[in-house]
C-alpha cells in the first residue's frame, strides 16, 4: 500500500473557512495549483468544495469563482444562504455547510485512503473521528499562525496529520502578479458599453 498511486484521496474543502485562512495569512489561493498539489500524491478521487451562497442575489462576487472550479475538477456543492435579523437588529447571514460536508465524507470513506479536511472549524472534530474508525488516514489543513490560530484545538488533536497552510503557500498559492488588474478605473470603455447596452443601469444596481 505504500506507492502513492494507491493511496486514494478525498479533499473536502470548507469554502468559507478557507479563504479566510489564506486572507489571515495574506495569499490568495490558486485552485488549480491546489489541484495539481494533490494529484501528485495519490490518486484523487474527489475534490469537494462547499460553500453557501446569498439567495436572490443577481451577482455574487463568488460566482466565477464557482463556476470555474465546476468546469476544472471539483465537485461543488452550494446551498442558498438565510438572512436574518439578530437580537440587535443587525442583518446577518446564516450559511452552513457542516452536514452537506460531512454526509459526502461518511458516504466516500470505504472507497478512500486518506482524506484531506480544508477547515479549523472543531464541530468537525467528531466526523474526523468517525472517519478515522473507518481506516481513513486525515490531513487537516488550516492555520495556527494567525493570532488566534485558525484551527480549533480538538480537530487539529483528532487529526492524524495537520498541515498548516503557511506550508503550502509556495505550492499552492496564487502568484501575486496573476491578480486580475482591479475593473472599473482601468476599463471606462467597458462601463460605457455595459451602459449602453442596460441603459437601466447604473449605480443603484449596487444598492443593498
Amino acid at each position: 500500500m505504500s506507492t502513492s498511486a494507491s493511496n486514494k484521496i478525498a479533499l473536502f474543502i470548507d469554502g468559507a473557512n478557507l479563504y479566510a485562512t489564506a486572507k489571515t495569512l495574506g495569499f490568495d489561493i490558486d485552485y488549480k495549483r491546489l489541484l495539481k498539489e494533490f494529484q501528485s500524491r495519490g490518486t484523487l478521487i474527489r475534490a469537494f468544495y462547499y460553500t453557501a451562497i446569498i439567495e436572490d442575489q443577481e451577482y455574487s462576487s463568488i460566482r466565477p469563482l464557482i463556476d470555474w472550479l465546476d468546469y476544472n475538477g471539483y465537485t461543488v456543492v452550494t446551498k442558498a444562504t438565510k438572512e436574518f435579523i439578530d437580537a440587535s437588529g443587525r442583518r446577518k447571514v446564516k450559511g452552513n455547510m457542516d452536514i452537506e460536508l460531512a454526509v459526502d465524507a461518511m458516504e466516500l470513506a470505504e472507497h478512500i485512503d486518506q482524506m484531506v479536511l480544508f477547515s479549523g472549524d472543531g464541530d468537525f472534530r467528531s466526523l474526523v473521528e468517525a472517519v478515522q474508525r473507518r481506516g481513513v488516514r486525515v490531513t487537516v489543513i488550516s492555520t495556527i499562525s494567525s493570532q488566534p490560530p485558525m484551527i480549533a484545538d480538538e480537530l487539529r488533536r483528532q487529526a492524524d496529520v495537520f498541515t498548516d497552510l503557511v506550508e503550502l503557500q509556495s505550492k499552492i498559492g496564487r502568484d501575486p502578479a496573476d491578480r486580475p488588474p482591479p475593473r472599473e478605473p482601468r476599463h471606462p470603455q467597458f462601463l460605457q458599453r455595459s451602459a449602453a447596452i442596460a441603459p437601466r443601469g447604473g449605480a443603484d444596481d449596487f444598492e443593498d
